[in-house]
């Protein structure tokens, strides 16, 4: 990210998701994600890889999943708890927010 633009990635430093304030969380990743573009990492599954034969442009959108999809991952990882990076350590970007939405999505509406 440039030096120049504003960084939203305090909102997430504030407060680590503990199960209990998921909503405020997830809103607040979102809003992050948007601002640097991308959100689609949470939104997509991972793509198939395109393989060797495949068309430049092609590798290169896979190879920018990759690298967002890590970008993406750290973020997610170390803005929760201890306890839910243990369970989520090995776990794909898209596959660990659906996840914690089967975790928490219930309890954070009751």
């Amino acid at each position: 990210m440039a030096n120049n633009t504003i960084s939203l990635r305090s909102l997430l430093e504030k407060e680590k998701l503990n199960g209990i304030n998921f909503l405020d969380w997830f809103r607040n990743l979102r809003i992050v994600l948007k601002q640097e573009r991308k959100q689609y990492v949470i939104e997509e599954a991972v793509p198939n890889d395109p393989g060797i034969n495949s068309l430049r442009a092609s590798k290169d959108k896979f190879e920018k999943h990759m690298d967002d999809m890590l970008d993406v991952r750290c973020l997610v990882l170390a803005t929760i708890t201890l306890e839910l990076q243990k369970l989520h350590e090995y776990v794909v970007s898209y596959e660990m927010i659906q996840n914690l939405k089967k975790i928490f999505e219930g309890k954070a509406r009751q």
